[in-house]
Formats: C-alpha cells, sequence, structure tokens
C-alpha cells in the first residue's frame, strides 16, 4: 500500500516534514506534568496516611455494612491494625504503630483503714448509728469501748469520746504473757489474722508485742454482759430498789391481761437510734419530748419511775400471757404500780432521761423470761 501521507493534496513536501514532528513537545511536556503530579501525589500520601487509611477503613466498612454480609476475620484484621481517626493527635508523627493519648489523671486505689479513729458523741448518736456511719456491725464499736459502755449501749453519753476501730473484730489491749495464740483462742479468731494485719505492725521474725499496744483482731468476738432489768411477772413483782432505781415496784399484783396483739407504743414508727442486735435486745423508736407513749398491750404495771442501767425513767407491763413490755428514757410516767391498762392507753411521754443522747423510746418485748425482736410482733409500719 502507498503511504497516503506523502500523496495528501494541498500539502507541500516541507509542511508535511513539519507536521509530522509538531507532537513531540506538547508529548514531553505532558510527560513532565505527569511526573509532577505523581510525586505531589506520593508526598501527600506520605504525610496523610494514619488518617486517610483510617477514613478509608471507616467507609470501606460503612460500605460492608450498607451491602450486605462481610468476613469477620478479615473485618476484625483491617480494624485492629489501624486505629480511629480520633486516635491520631493533631501534630503527631506518622511511624507505625498504634498511637495513644496520654491520660494524665491519676487513680489512687482506696485503700482499708488501719489506724483506730477517736470520735466524739453527738446529739442524737447511738452504738448502732455511729457503728454504720464507719462501715462497722456496733458489736465491734462497743467491744472496743468496754472500759467505757460496759457492753451497755445505752451508757453512751454526750462529748464521749469513742474509739472506732478499722474493721469488725475486737480491739484489745495487750497483757504481759500474751501470745498470737492465746489471744486468737479467747476470741475465737484466726492467730495469722491477728499477725498479718498491717495497722498491728507485728515484726513476723520475732512475734513480740509490748504490753499496753492495742492490737486489732479481725474478725474475733467475744459474749456479751447484758445490763437489763430482770423480766418483772405481776406474780412476783418486787425487785430492789436499791438495785434497779426508785421505780421498782413491791408486792405482787393482779389485773388486767393481754389480748395476745400490739400496737405501736409511739406514733411515729420508724427508729432513731439503735436497731434491735446482741447487744441492744430492743428497737429505739423515734418519739419527741413529751410525745405520747402508748401501752402495747393491755396488762398490769410492775415497774413506775426512775431505773438504773441507763435507762432513765421507764414503766414494765406484765401481760399475763408470757410477754412483758418495757418503755424506757421517759421524761415522765403516767402510771403506777399494780394499775391495769389497756392496749393504746398512755402511760408516758417521750423524753432522753439516763443515758441517751436524745429523744426517744428505748422499746423492749420479753417472752417467757427471754427477749423477742419488736419487729416480729409489731404491725408492719
Amino acid at each position: 500500500m502507498k503511504d497516503q501521507s506523502k500523496n495528501a493534496p494541498g500539502l507541500s513536501p516541507a509542511a508535511q516534514e513539519t507536521g509530522s514532528a509538531s507532537w513531540l513537545p506538547v508529548a514531553a511536556w505532558g510527560v513532565a506534568a505527569a511526573l509532577v503530579l505523581l510525586a505531589l501525589i506520593l508526598a501527600w500520601r506520605a504525610f496523610a496516611l494514619p488518617g486517610a487509611a483510617a477514613a478509608g477503613v471507616n467507609r470501606q466498612a460503612l460500605a460492608n455494612s450498607q451491602s450486605g454480609p462481610s468476613n469477620p476475620a478479615q473485618d476484625s484484621l483491617s480494624l485492629a491494625t489501624l486505629p480511629p481517626a480520633d486516635a491520631q493527635p493533631a501534630g503527631a508523627p506518622a511511624e507505625g504503630g498504634i498511637l495513644r493519648r496520654s491520660d494524665l489523671r491519676t487513680i489512687i486505689p482506696e485503700r482499708p483503714n488501719e489506724a483506730v479513729i477517736e470520735y466524739t458523741v453527738v446529739t442524737g448518736d447511738s452504738v448502732f448509728e455511729i457503728a454504720n456511719q464507719f462501715g462497722l456491725k456496733p458489736e465491734s464499736v462497743l467491744w472496743a469501748n468496754y472500759d467505757q459502755l460496759n457492753d451497755n449501749p445505752d451508757m453512751i453519753a454526750l462529748e464521749m469520746q469513742l474509739a472506732i476501730p478499722p474493721v469488725d473484730g475486737v480491739l484489745y489491749t495487750w497483757k504481759d504473757g500474751d501470745t498470737p495464740e492465746s489471744v486468737a483462742a479467747q476470741f475465737q479468731a484466726d492467730p495469722q489474722a491477728i499477725l498479718n494485719w498491717p495497722g498491728n505492725q507485728i515484726d513476723l521474725t520475732t512475734q513480740v508485742v509490748e504490753p499496753g499496744a492495742q492490737v486489732m483482731v479481725p474478725g474475733g468476738k467475744r459474749e456479751f454482759r447484758q445490763w437489763i432489768i430482770p423480766t418483772i411477772p405481776r406474780g412476783r413483782a418486787g425487785v430492789s430498789q436499791s438495785l434497779y432505781g426508785g421505780g421498782a415496784c413491791e408486792g405482787s399484783f393482779t389485773g388486767a391481761f393481754g389480748t395476745g396483739t400490739f400496737v405501736w407504743p409511739a406514733g411515729n414508727h420508724v427508729l432513731s437510734g439503735n436497731d434491735y442486735w446482741d447487744g441492744h435486745l430492743a428497737i429505739d423508736i423515734a418519739a419527741g419530748e413529751g410525745a405520747p407513749v402508748y401501752a402495747a398491750d393491755s396488762g398490769v404495771v410492775v415497774f413506775a419511775g426512775p431505773a438504773t442501767g441507763g435507762y432513765g425513767n421507764m414503766v414494765m407491763i406484765d401481760h399475763g400471757n408470757g410477754y412483758q413490755t418495757l418503755y424506757a428514757h421517759l421524761s415522765s410516767v403516767r402510771v403506777n404500780c399494780g394499775q391495769s391498762v389497756s392496749q393504746g392507753g398512755t402511760i408516758g411521754f417521750g423524753g432522753s432521761t439516763g443515758n441517751s443522747t436524745g429523744p426517744h423510746l428505748h422499746f423492749e418485748v420479753r417472752y417467757q423470761g427471754g427477749f423477742v425482736s419488736p419487729w416480729y410482733v409489731l404491725p408492719a409500719p
């Protein structure tokens, strides 16, 4: 076939040669521009790779979630390899690895208290409420203050300085001749608990404790020494006034019998102090100064007036069916020894006599000489 360009009509041979070579400069400039553009793209990718890659991953994950099921293993690997876009701090270097922001906050772990705290009793305090304030059992507070309270929570008084142990157990003053084993046996505890308690600061190589040192016996316990007015049945009323106070009744009595049911002895049906527990065999009901106090059931008064043991002005009623009830810390007493009273009748008024840090009604229920939690016999508040 003949070359048609050489025979193109209207063009001279010189013009044909010039036209065939004019595209070379244009092609060279195009190649140069493409190389510059490629260099710019590579430079941009070098600086923006982490953020761009993360954005690409996020866009890909979104596309996958919209398009249908994906390969979980592959998605997990992709997401684990690159951090989210917001995890890249501004100005951070683009080296490999996962970058994390610094957390300048310091978290201080909570550590158990190891020291004995001195607490001053204020108005309205009770052993029960103080123990609850420090996260302890009330008996732990009672045992730690045996010299002042003698196991009687009603001996608490305003401005009294109480020792608050760091944990539940017995706070014990070490005596000459004591050993970890003998002290642990005394309080039904583990000797290792005494040795390992950090607050005791006992040298494990010698296990020597100086007499007079206060040592915590974690988990230790002992029997309570109960300070109570004895149960006084109507048939043999007559306890000693010198022992139990001027309100003790002399002689034996007969009279009204109980119904076998109980009503609340105060208008308020909530606690204001100690609940029923081993060291406090009663409940303290919120009864303000001068508020009426009612007989929980019908019966005969066998104690009416001042009592020892921190009770203050007190009334005891024998219900003739095995039950007796006791009402303490009254501001005044409205009944007399041997008097029959009806259920719900007023027998006195609320107060804070005896050992008390504020007005309330100390209410006991006894059955056949033993103590019963008032919560078992009172109607629901």
